[in-house]
C-alpha cells in the first residue's frame, strides 16, 4: 500500500498543478504565462529557500552532479514543452509528455537497479496506455512537428524525476527541498528566456498578466513540483510521477463540464477511466 503521507502530498500536488494550468489557460497567449509563473516562484520563494538549502544540506560531489542533472533535464522539459505547444494543442501534446512514468520505471530498473513490483509495472502500463489514448482523441496543429518535442519533454521529465529521487534523502526538510527546486527552475527560466529572446527579440514578454495571477501561479507551480519530490521519500519515483497523471483526469473533467469541451467525449472518458484504473492498481499494490 502507498503510505498516506505520500498520497496526501501527491493529491495536494495534483490540485496545485491543475489550478495553475487553469490560470495559464485563461491568460493572454502573448503573455507567455509560464515565463511569468516561473518568475513568480523565484521571486516569492527563491531567496529564503536558497538560504535553507545552503544551511541544511551536507554537500558532496554526488549531490552537486544530481542537481546539475536535474536543472539540465528541467530546462529540456520546459523548453521542449513550450516548443511543442506552439505546434499542436495541449490535449495532444501534454498526454504524450505524461507518458514519462514508463521511462522513469525503465531507468529505475535497469540503471539504478531498483526494480518495481509486477503490480507496479502493470499499473503504470495501464495508466500510460490511458494517457496515450487520450492524446489520440485530440486533433489540430502539426502533430508531426510537435510529437518529437513532446517526447523530448517526456525524456526530460524522466531524467529529472530519477535524479530527484536519488537526491531527496539528502534534503533534510521541505524548505531545503524548495531550495533545490529553486535552482532547477531558475536554470529552466533562463533557458526559457533565451528561447523567447531568440524567437521574439525580447527578454520580457510583450504582455504582462496581473501580478496577483502570476505570483499565485508561481507558488502553485513550484510547490506542486516540490510535493512530488517529497512523496519520493516514501515511494518509487515512477509511482510518484504516475500518480500526478490524476491531474490529466481532473483537468479533462473540468474542461468537459465547465468549458463545454465535449468533442470525442466518450473516447476521452474511456481513456480517463483507464488512467484511474492504472492508478488504483498502483495504490493497491
Amino acid at each position: 500500500m502507498i503510505p498516506s503521507v505520500a498520497l496526501a502530498a501527491l493529491a495536494a500536488s495534483v490540485s496545485m498543478h491543475v489550478s495553475w494550468n487553469l490560470a495559464a489557460r485563461r491568460a493572454d497567449p502573448r503573455s507567455f504565462f509560464l515565463w511569468w509563473a516561473l518568475l513568480g516562484y523565484l521571486a516569492a520563494i527563491g531567496p529564503w529557500s536558497l538560504v535553507a538549502l545552503a544551511r541544511g544540506v551536507a554537500w558532496s560531489p554526488r549531490l552537486a552532479v544530481l542537481l546539475a542533472v536535474t536543472a539540465a533535464a528541467e530546462t529540456l522539459y520546459i523548453v521542449a514543452l513550450a516548443t511543442a505547444y506552439r505546434r499542436a494543442p495541449v490535449p495532444l501534446v501534454y498526454p504524450i509528455v505524461r507518458s514519462s512514468p514508463l521511462l522513469v520505471a525503465v531507468w529505475s530498473t535497469f540503471l539504478l537497479h531498483q526494480p518495481l513490483a509486477p503490480a507496479g509495472w502493470i499499473g503504470i502500463g495501464v495508466s500510460v496506455a490511458g494517457v496515450l489514448a487520450l492524446a489520440l482523441t485530440a486533433r489540430g496543429g502539426e502533430p508531426g512537428r510537435a510529437v518529437p518535442w513532446a517526447l523530448a519533454a517526456a525524456l526530460g521529465t524522466s531524467v529529472y524525476s530519477t535524479s530527484n529521487k536519488l537526491a531527496v534523502d539528502a534534503l533534510p526538510d521541505y524548505t531545503a527541498l524548495l531550495g533545490w527546486v529553486t535552482i532547477a527552475l531558475a536554470v529552466a527560466w533562463l533557458g526559457l528566456s533565451l528561447q523567447h529572446r531568440r524567437e521574439t527579440g525580447r527578454w520580457v514578454p510583450a504582455v504582462r498578466p496581473p501580478i496577483v495571477h502570476w505570483l499565485a501561479a508561481g507558488l502553485l507551480l513550484g510547490n506542486a513540483y516540490g510535493l512530488v519530490i517529497h512523496a519520493m521519500r516514501y515511494i518509487p519515483a515512477a509511482y510518484a510521477v504516475a500518480f500526478t497523471n490524476a491531474g490529466i483526469v481532473l483537468a479533462g473533467l473540468i474542461a468537459m463540464i465547465l468549458f463545454g469541451e465535449r468533442e470525442h467525449w466518450r473516447a476521452r472518458l474511456a481513456a480517463m477511466a483507464a488512467i484511474c484504473a492504472g492508478l488504483a492498481l498502483l495504490a493497491a499494490g
